[in-house]
């Protein structure tokens, strides 16, 4: 748990904080980077930008070496191996190479994929293709008016036909927390395997991935402080062994021939062909050592504190519906009444306010909150009350005449 104090002087390390007077509350989206991170991507092109795996000099072998230790902070970040952690582009081709990867290869006619109604696109439409591909079936877990989902219905829902349940840890539009641990143990009752979308989670509490048992976890650096382009994949050492690649190319093999004979490298490096986002793993790096230093378990206080407090003010406002007012991670969804959501959160930002608006990558959920848009508002460590305190006043304001004057 932060103190204010502690909170304005983690503020400074920041620069965007210095550089936008804007109230900024679209975490969930992305995240501010501190001067630390910045300063490793700028001297990898500054001081050595150069590849790795195929230089036989100094400097090539100094940066690979800066990867692999990236690669043990992100393993220890989430108690796993470092032959368990993949570097990818994002938490979306981490998705992508669970469902073309693994899904491909043990998905026959009739398999099920069990999913929920509240998962981003990235964790639903990569198991559609695969579906058609395979001939395995969707089906999804029953939620409750929330978005929430207990292990009663999930119980329900599983049966022996269930091959993969693609579930997230924390779903990006109610920010409901899935209980992942006893979910997995249920799913591996059927033997079934659990990919976890941990893009809105791994930034925002101590995520273990040996006490959750689960097979797959997914989640990007730019939600946790580090640069874009770059995210991680964990899977089991045993199913990444087994498991056939999804994308081909140098680095990925040890050896092929003319006849199409291929020998593959162990995992993890089997699965990154191609040259990776260098300068962004050694950025995320330094984001790891950020929040390390900081602490998660901190965090978490912190931003549940702030919760509480978001949810509490805005539940003070008429012309406000909140859809998760029982949210337990810091992801509002709520709509202005009367008003486009779109059209509110473009007068928010003229208010200096940002958050955003729309779907969300979510397109089936407003089955369940019977919305097909909303505002989101979320926070993360490095925002204060302050902060709501000017979202609330400028919402205060949010009108359909205030909204129409900003175009006329």
């Amino acid at each position: 748990m932060f103190s204010d104090k502690e909170v304005a002087k983690i503020r400074e390390d920041f620069p965007m904080f210095k550089n936008s007077p804007k109230v900024f509350l679209d975490n969930a989206a992305t995240t501010f980077k501190p001067q630390s991170v910045i300063d490793g991507v700028v001297h990898y092109y500054t001081h050595t930008s150069v590849n790795i795996g195929r230089g036989d000099y100094m400097m090539a072998y100094h940066t690979e070496q800066q990867v692999e230790n990236t690669r043990s902070l992100v393993a220890d970040f989430i108690n796993a191996n470092p032959k368990e952690v993949i570097f990818t582009s994002g938490a979306s081709e981490s998705l992508n190479l669970v469902a073309n990867a693994y899904g491909r290869q043990h998905l026959k006619t009739g398999d099920v994929i069990l999913m929920t109604k509240g998962e981003h696109a990235s964790n639903i439409l990569p198991w559609f293709k695969v579906a058609k591909m395979t001939g395995a079936i969707v089906e999804y877990v029953d939620l409750d008016d929330e978005g929430s989902l207990s292990v009663t219905n999930f119980k329900k829902a599983m049966h022996n036909k269930v091959k993969v349940v693609a579930i997230a840890h924390v779903t990006n539009v109610l920010g409901n927390i899935i209980p992942i641990k006893e979910i997995t143990k249920i799913a591996h009752g059927y033997q079934a395997i659990v990919s976890v979308d941990g893009a809105q989670s791994v930034p925002h509490f101590v995520t273990d991935v040996k006490d959750l048992d689960v097979d797959f976890l997914a989640f990007s650096a730019h939600k946790m402080l580090g640069p874009t382009g770059v995210g991680v994949l964990y899977g089991k050492y045993e199913i990444l062994e087994s498991m056939e690649t999804f994308y081909e190319g140098g680095g990925s093999n040890s050896r092929y021939d003319i006849c199409g004979n291929v020998s593959y490298r162990k995992p993890p490096h089997k699965f990154e062909a191609g040259t990776m986002a260098i300068e962004g793993i050694i950025g995320f790096g330094k984001a790891i050592e950020y929040l390390n230093k900081l602490g998660m378990k901190n965090i978490e206080d912190y931003e549940q504190d702030l919760l509480k407090y978001m949810l509490k003010e805005l539940n003070k406002l008429d012309n406000i519906e909140v859809y998760n007012p029982h949210a337990d991670s810091g992801i509002i969804a709520f709509n202005v009444k009367g008003v486009f959501s779109q059209d509110a959160a473009t007068y928010l930002d003229s208010q200096g306010v940002m958050v955003r608006s729309g779907h969300h990558c979510s397109k089936i959920i407003e089955d369940i909150i019977e919305a097909s848009d909303t505002i989101r508002a979320s926070i993360y460590f490095y925002n204060t009350k302050a902060d709501i305190d000017h979202l609330v006043k400028a919402l205060k304001t949010t009108t359909v005449e205030n909204c129409v004057g900003l175009f006329i």
